[in-house]
């Protein structure tokens, strides 16, 4: 990739990813960068007792970065000659710009977290190496892996990176208010036309509104995806470089037809584009039904004054249900570095998909067990008994179905093209037609692949 796409790459990527970490560091952690010979995760000399460094680049901030550090100390501890040093980078945005500056080199991290819209550019990097390389060498099982998770980081049969913190969107709703408005809290909207009369019934006036999804394009490419709908062509991009968007087809139409419909009924709220607005706003009863993040269904049950009720994504009517994408972010191994630091990272990664590791971190962030069995774990049933809104998202996972669509689209200016949907969004609320703002979307992500396509050529 030249200079000029990584420049306007770097710049798109302030637009946050699904799931994204939102939680700042502390000015500590802010400053606790690696020297040159920390970040290389070289190789120590084991001669003299000392132990194979491996540098571990992360944007798990806030009241996630405990939880992380907890796990790698546990690691550390039943290790002889690994080391894992967890180093906190700041947003996803923030953690790929300072990689950029040395992928490829000893100076490399051992492991780096990157978000998912960051996959296809990671690929075409050639910084990195396939963690297939290992599975390969020592017959690994994958088949452990929840492959609903890993599909998505699977190109051509290679496992480029492994899951790590993954959440995919579900309906929450406000189970007091349903009763209030004569709705049975236990069955949920699963259509349009149910979420649609849902709505009406509880809305009143400006005082409550029945429905809102965050202006976010990660939205939009879920609900196009549980119709089966594509985001570009190429196979969504997993059969060779897009050339050309697609979700303007009859299931994008679908989904910015809803949005339409009900911002005239005046069942729906315009809430932005802010995650903290739209779960304010319903945990404040501004709005009784959103779609957010499974990771942070947990935070909603503790924080919500009322009873909290979480199910599937909305399909249109008479439209066969295919399942949902994963957002979230997977960890990769650099290239460039020492081979036998590679074989600790490996070690590290393979140590983070045990059931007993996935069991605490699903319990404690909230994101899935990239290991099912972890699902089966007691503290996990215990979380469960306390909380049964996790394992509505669990099964709705279980219940997608692995296509082209639900692994989701590999495209170099995804940021870009998240922007374009956004737009295309705010261009509903001041009243243009839902096909002509989505058209006009999809001729602007056109010309960025065409943009990107031409870069990469040369």
């Amino acid at each position: 990739m030249k200079k000029p796409m990584m420049l306007l790459f770097f710049c798109l990527l302030l637009f946050l990813s699904a799931c994204s970490s939102s939680n700042q560091p502390s000015s500590s952690e802010a400053n606790n960068q690696p020297s040159s010979s920390e970040a290389n995760g070289e190789k120590q000399n084991q001669s003299d007792g000392e132990k194979t460094e491996v540098i571990f680049w992360h944007a798990m901030g806030g009241e996630l970065e405990p939880v992380l550090n907890e796990i790698v100390d546990e690691f550390n501890k039943k290790q002889e000659n690994i080391e894992v040093k967890p180093i906190f980078q700041g947003s996803y945005e923030e953690a790929l710009t300072k990689f950029n500056t040395v992928a490829g080199t000893k100076d490399a991290p051992a492991i780096m977290q990157i978000f998912e819209v960051g996959t296809k550019y990671m690929i075409d990097s050639g910084k990195i190496q396939p963690v297939q390389k290992f599975i390969d060498e020592e017959n690994y099982d994958t088949s452990q892996w929840e492959k609903n998770i890993s599909n998505y980081y699977s190109v051509g049969g290679v496992q480029y990176s492994m899951p790590f913190n993954s959440s995919t969107p579900v309906l929450i709703y406000n189970k007091d208010v349903f009763k209030e408005a004569g709705l049975d809290p236990e069955k949920p909207p699963m259509t349009y036309s149910e979420l649609k009369d849902a709505a009406k019934k509880l809305t009143k006036g400006q005082e409550r509104y029945g429905f809102s999804i965050l202006n976010y394009g990660w939205f939009f490419e879920e609900l196009l995806a549980v119709q089966g709908g594509h985001f570009v062509d190429q196979e969504n991009g997993r059969e060779g470089n897009a050339q050309k968007a697609v979700f303007n087809s009859e299931e994008g139409l679908r989904v910015f037809e809803l949005i339409a419909d009900m911002y005239k009924e005046g069942t729906y709220y315009n809430v932005g584009t802010n995650w903290d607005d739209i779960r304010a706003a319903f945990q404040s009863g501004k709005i009784a039904m959103y779609l957010d993040s499974s990771a942070g269904v947990k935070a909603i049950v503790d924080n919500a004054p009322f009873d909290v009720g979480v199910s599937y994504l909305p399909v249109p009517d008479n439209v066969e249900r295919q399942g949902v994408i994963i957002g979230g972010a997977s960890i990769w191994m650099s290239a460039g570095i020492e081979e036998e630091t590679q074989k600790a990272a490996w070690e590290f990664m393979k140590y983070l998909t045990t059931p007993e590791v996935q069991a605490k971190w699903h319990v404690e962030s909230g994101y899935f067990a990239i290991n099912p069995k972890a699902y089966e774990e007691d503290i996990v049933k215990q979380e469960w008994e306390k909380y049964p809104q996790l394992k509505v998202t669990v099964d709705q996972l279980h219940d997608t179905k692995p296509t082209a669509a639900t692994q989701g689209a590999l495209i170099s200016v995804f940021p870009e093209a998240r922007q374009k949907i956004v737009t295309a969004m705010e261009n509903i609320y001041q009243g243009m037609d839902p096909k002509q703002a989505l058209d006009r979307a999809a001729q602007e992500v056109d010309r960025a692949l065409e943009v990107a396509n031409k870069k990469q050529e040369n």
